[in-house]
């Protein structure tokens, strides 16, 4: 199984090591589930766990243990892990180079929604 070529940025990796150290588990590892979905490209979901599930790949990233199950492995193939703190939300953040646009309204020039136009005259009782 070739592992995938991900990068974790100094920050990721801070959050993820605080994560383990005040788990449960500290000798275990951060398992890191993505799905697609969103604007950012994925959704994620992580715990901590003792050892790696059947069918995760473990990475290690500076001594850090890194879980990854399968379709996560194959999603996050060439994506930059890095986590971003804000005002009013924190969280891990996920950098795609080879992501499409997004097709969300506030992406680019929105296109103008339809018209139509009746004439009062037009509308007559029977």
């Amino acid at each position: 199984m070739v592992p995938p070529n991900v990068t974790i940025t100094p920050a990721a990796e801070r959050f993820m090591r605080r994560m383990v150290r005040f788990s449960g588990h500290p000798a275990g590892g951060f398992r890191l589930s993505v799905a697609p979905g969103g604007c950012s490209g994925y959704s994620s979901e992580f715990s901590v766990e003792p050892a790696p599930k059947g069918g995760d790949s473990e990475l290690t990233v500076n001594g850090l243990r890194l879980f990854l199950p399968a379709e996560s492995r194959l999603l996050l193939d060439g994506v930059t892990v890095d986590f971003t703190e804000t005002a009013t939300s924190a969280g891990l953040s996920f950098v795609n180079p080879h992501a499409g646009a997004c097709g969300c309204s506030a992406a680019g020039e929105a296109t103008r929604p339809a018209q139509a136009t009746v004439s009062l005259s037009s509308i007559k009782r029977r």
